[in-house]
């Protein structure tokens, strides 16, 4: 006997695929996002019709990614509010997040992607201040968005969240160790938050491998080709890589993905390497 559980998808009315991707009207937060992953992150979200604020430390950068944000979206310079600040800062956490609520009347859409990494090497050699450092910017700052998200908007709301991991937050890399351990916390707390928080707030994580940004120069740049060798897809990532996953993340199209750590590594993982 059938149920409407159990009947075939092709009896479904037929659903809109370009609606589901759509964002308009939907207000998104990206931190992080004066240049590299968070700079096409922001710049994809915009492509799908959202308004975006960006924030990062350096004013002058922010606001040179902010025009050319607008540039890119058609001049679009009312969807686009650079708010500078301190990811680790609660009072700069707050001031992101009422700004937007301010100029856009909602917050839909957060993702964390701001990340610091001022530690490298043997764990026994790292600097304790350091490591506090990599876990309050990492993990710690990454809640308070929530938070302060959460109280303003999506609370009442709902909303999408997601949290910019790192493949070497699922695999031991040895030379970014602290950094790697930080992001094993941030895919715990994603676990975490998306039980929590739901049915109307999905919390996600993207866990990236080497990509192409300043950010992670210093692990490519002396053999770029070298690097990219052991990956099946024999490339490095590029933001837009995980930009265009992003967007589908925080989309209708995902309306069922929340708690799930999503892999975005040209396969490198799948070869047993980092």
């Amino acid at each position: 006997m059938s149920t409407p559980d159990s009947a075939p998808r092709d009896a479904a009315a037929p659903r809109d695929l370009t609606a589901l991707h759509d964002l308009t009207g939907r207000v998104a937060i990206v931190t992080g996002a004066s240049r590299g992953i968070g700079l096409a992150i922001a710049a994809e979200l915009l492509s799908r019709g959202a308004s975006v604020t960006i924030s990062a430390r350096k004013q002058p950068e922010l606001e040179a990614a902010a025009a050319e944000l607008a540039a890119g979206a058609g001049g679009a310079t009312d969807r686009v509010l650079a708010v500078a600040g301190n990811a680790g800062d609660a009072a700069s956490r707050h001031d992101v997040v009422h700004r937007t609520l301010a100029t856009f009347g909602a917050v839909d859409i957060l993702v964390n992607n701001t990340g610091i990494n001022p530690v490298y090497g043997p764990l026994m050699d790292a600097d304790l201040d350091g490591v506090r450092k990599i876990f309050d910017v990492n993990v710690v700052a990454a809640l308070g968005f929530v938070q302060e998200a959460y109280k303003a908007w999506m609370g009442e709301h709902g909303g999408a969240v997601v949290n910019l991991a790192s493949v070497a937050g699922i695999r031991s890399s040895g030379v970014i160790s602290a950094y790697g351990a930080s992001k094993a916390a941030l895919i715990r707390l994603t676990e975490e938050l998306a039980w929590q928080l739901g049915p109307s707030i999905r919390v996600n994580a993207v866990a990236p491998a080497v990509v192409k940004t300043r950010f992670a120069e210093a692990l490519y740049s002396a053999d770029e080709e070298a690097t990219a060798r052991p990956y099946p897809m024999k490339r490095l990532g590029a933001p837009e890589d995980v930009a265009q996953l992003v967007g589908f993340l925080v989309s209708d199209a995902a309306s069922w993905i929340t708690g799930d750590c999503v892999r975005v590594d040209g396969g490198i993982l799948s070869t047993g390497g980092l």
